[in-house]
């Protein structure tokens, strides 16, 4: 009995000296060597390694290393603070923001949203061949710098909306169906129907017509008219000039007849020597002059010299002539009648001047 009562007061004591201890602080295990090598790690496997750098928490194998690098499934980076060189291909699901990026060609058929014009930088002190290109039809399309001289060039047709105009300066130049006020010059071959034409300066139709401006002359199969209006075929050139009297004249600078046509008929001619033929019938409103400026208006012919009726001539004079030629029955006229006198002298004889005699005596 007494042995059970010794054990029972030793697991009391040893109970309370648990206890005393559960209600101290744990004291920390010394480890005199913190360091750990190489030599001392061999193979196997840590696990929940820890340090101040670095935390392990895989669960599987996340990083290889090899000789030549390294090998890694995936990695979440936040800064690369030195130059990174990518030999194979960058797949890139989200954005990518960059202050400047230089690359030899890019491929891509999404939209491309810009804040910055598009620069294209001269090599070799030329800006040639840059631009936008398009391939993959029959041809490459191309809108392209191209110097010798600068120009912007187009493989094919630039079309804009109908109500857009082309501006040079800020000014129209060209619309639908306009010119611009500001286009003054062109080398036009041809045009449609003009309904309203306003020229300034020489003109040149077809080689044909020509306005020079300088001497203010129109000429029409010349280019060196003669006179205000100027017609001209092979030799023989037609005019209409003023003169410095105030007048016009019409007619033939050449040594050619003048017709006056109608129905393509020649109705009077005016030959190369002056004569004037008249052709039909011809009538004249109000008095005839031959020969004189001015005549009376009591009379409708005055003539200066001699007529001929149905081939009989008629002449004035103070007597018979001495010289000519006459017919029979042509008549001299006496200018100055007088009582017991005669009318004139009748020829009776044809000849140089031919026979004469008196004829109509006047009374006393």
């Amino acid at each position: 009995m007494s042995n059970i009562h010794d054990i029972r007061n030793g697991l009391t004591a040893l109970s309370e000296a648990i206890d005393a201890l559960q209600s101290q602080p744990s004291p920390q295990p010394e480890i005199l060597d913190r360091q750990l090598s190489g030599n001392k790690i061999n193979g196997g496997m840590i696990t929940n390694f820890k340090s101040v750098g670095i935390v392990d928490e895989a669960k599987q194998v996340a990083l290889t290393v090899h000789n030549d690098g390294i090998t890694v499934k995936a990695m979440n980076v936040q800064d690369i603070n030195n130059d990174l060189r990518i030999n194979g291909h960058l797949r890139v699901k989200g954005e990518i923001h960059a202050q400047k990026l230089h690359v030899d060609e890019i491929s891509a058929d999404v939209r491309n949203e810009r804040t910055t014009p598009l620069e294209f930088k001269a090599e070799n002190n030329s800006l040639g061949g840059k631009g936008l290109i398009w391939t993959g039809l029959d041809y490459t399309k191309q809108f392209v710098f191209r110097d010798t001289p600068n120009r912007l060039w187009s493989s094919e047709d630039i079309d804009i909306d109908r109500d857009k105009v082309y501006r040079i300066e800020r000014l129209p130049v060209l619309t639908l169906n306009s010119l611009g006020n500001s286009v003054t010059q062109s080398n036009l071959q041809t045009v449609g129907t003009l309904q309203g034409l306003s020229v300034e300066g020489r003109v040149n139709i077809d080689n044909f017509v020509f306005w020079d401006s300088d001497s203010e002359r129109l000429g029409i199969g010349t280019d060196s008219p003669n006179a205000m209006v100027s017609v001209k075929n092979i030799d023989h050139e037609f005019i209409i000039n003023n003169t410095e009297d105030k007048k016009f004249k019409v007619g033939t600078w050449t040594t050619s007849a003048l017709q006056i046509v109608t129905d393509d008929t020649t109705r009077i001619e005016i030959g190369t020597d002056g004569t004037v033929t008249v052709n039909n019938k011809m009538s004249v409103v109000g008095g005839l002059g031959i020969g004189v400026k001015n005549f009376p208006s009591d009379v409708d012919i005055t003539t200066a010299g001699p007529v001929r009726i149905q081939n009989k001539k008629f002449e004035v004079g103070n007597s018979i002539p001495v010289n000519g030629s006459y017919n029979k029955g042509d008549i001299i006229w006496n200018d100055n009648p007088v009582p017991t006198g005669h009318v004139g002298w009748i020829c009776i004889r044809n000849g140089s001047p031919g026979e004469w005699k008196l004829f109509g005596q006047i009374q006393n």
